[in-house]
């Protein structure tokens, strides 16, 4: 028998509900969590407990049923990567130069996935354009883990020391909110006139009737962004025309979504936030200062717009780019989950997925409850990382159970593409397709 999930994920989802600004959580919801089984992502660190309270907050936002909440399927969306197929095949989610590597006096972890970020890594190395993983295992072995981290850092890569955990560093963070939420009353009182959820909106589409741009890319805010989607909002991605996504990646995480390819610096893009309801953000904090799209600004130009903002390592840290993998092994969580002094990581990238859910929560609460003010909400993978090492956790090896995950899987046509994906973690619901990548137009 699968056993039941402890008390963290409830009290945690209190916390975040008392974030969002509610006098109270659901007594019954939070007792519902408690009597679910455990989601099945064992880890050393409480996995399975922030993915259950991450997507329970959703569930809650939306005026759905926490105890309608399939653990299972939560696994498996959460591990998504793991059973989309595209065309039959499995993506190649991992490229080569994406991992750990050990250095002269440690180890750091490396993020290629993306060739401009593959080209650099080589780069920094001294290395061809066609070397493989043996040539940065040499190079990086000759160095320290600090001269290897500046070199790729320095060419425009994306490296990381793997370090222990700091518990000072974490208890700071988790001071902060996790989702930090800002009011922001105009300059001259006057509110914004923008729509609310349709008189059409239905219990299982809540935001139907909004919409929300999609400034975002990889698995964090793509996750945010396709939750709203489900719940019934419009949903638009813009991406950058010269900088590609992983087409895998967008499959992934594209579902009931349009995806179209606009320069931020057009004024189209103004014009699109002119009609919209809300804006999520996922690019670092100094390129989006740099193209005014910040958003102090974008609440100055467009009140009553509700902003919200992903980031790597947070607004402290605002030219710094990173990645889930990164995040895991800077802030002690690699090492806990490794084994004889080599590092490992969580059972799935699961900061990605607790920070999507997290800020569609945020969302979808905000946009139900509008008053014509603009807000911010803003949130980290760092600040994520240590709500996860502020829960318990055991000392104890631990492997991933097998799911049969043959009941959570979706399946699609893409452009006559057979695409398999992980099935909706909220339950009841169900995936429109994804579009494929930057194949509609820039409009509402």
């Amino acid at each position: 028998m699968p056993p039941h999930a402890s008390s963290h994920p409830a009290d945690l989802l209190a916390s975040v509900w008392r974030e969002l600004g509610a006098e109270s959580s659901s007594a019954p919801a939070l007792a519902a969590l408690r009597t679910l089984d455990a989601v099945p992502l064992p880890s050393r660190t409480a996995t399975a407990e922030l993915a259950l309270a991450s997507v329970a907050s959703v569930v809650l936002a939306a005026g759905l049923d926490p105890a309608s909440i399939d653990p299972r399927r939560v696994a498996v969306a959460y591990r998504s990567d793991r059973y989309l197929r595209v065309d039959g095949a499995p993506p190649p989610v991992w490229a080569p130069l994406s991992g750990f590597w050990e250095s002269a006096d440690g180890w750091i972890r490396t993020h290629g996935n993306y060739p401009h970020h593959a080209r650099a890594l080589r780069r920094a190395l001294g290395l061809t354009d066609t070397a493989g993983p043996e040539a940065v295992a040499r190079g990086v072995a000759a160095l320290s883990s600090e001269a290897a981290v500046d070199r790729i850092s320095e060419a425009g890569g994306l490296a990381v020391t793997v370090r222990r955990e700091d518990p000072d560093v974490d208890l700071a963070l988790r001071s902060t909110p996790l989702l930090d939420v800002t009011t922001i009353e105009p300059a001259d009182g006057r509110r914004g006139e923008r729509r609310s959820p349709s008189r059409g909106a239905s219990a299982r589409m809540p935001l139907a009737g909004l919409r929300v741009l999609d400034l975002t890319r990889v698995i964090a805010g793509p996750v945010c962004t396709r939750t709203l989607a489900l719940l019934g909002a419009d949903v638009l991605r813009l991406d950058p025309p010269q900088l590609p996504e992983l087409p895998w990646q967008h499959l992934d995480t594209g579902h009931g979504k349009r995806t179209a390819l606009l320069d931020a610096r057009s004024p189209e893009l103004h014009a699109l936030l002119e009609s919209a309801d809300a804006i999520v953000l996922g690019y670092r904090p100094a390129a989006l200062d740099r193209l005014g799209l910040s958003p102090d600004a974008l609440v100055e130009q467009h009140p009553g717009l509700v902003v919200a903002q992903l980031s790597a390592w947070g607004t402290d840290h605002p030219g710094r780019a990173g990645f889930d993998s990164l995040v895991q092994a800077e802030s002690g969580i690699a090492m806990i989950e490794g084994d004889d002094g080599r590092p490992g990581a969580l059972p799935a990238q699961a900061l990605d997925h607790s920070s999507g859910y997290l800020l569609a929560a945020a969302l979808t609460r905000l946009l139900r409850s509008r008053d014509g003010r603009s807000r911010i909400v803003r949130t980290s993978l760092r600040r994520v990382a240590a709500e996860l090492l502020g829960l318990p956790r055991t000392t104890d090896v631990v492997r991933a159970p097998e799911i049969d995950a043959s009941a959570h899987l979706a399946r699609f046509d893409v452009d006559g593409v057979p695409v398999v994906t992980a099935a909706p973690a909220l339950p009841g619901l169900t995936f429109d397709a994804p579009h494929a990548w930057g194949s509609d137009a820039p409009r509402w």
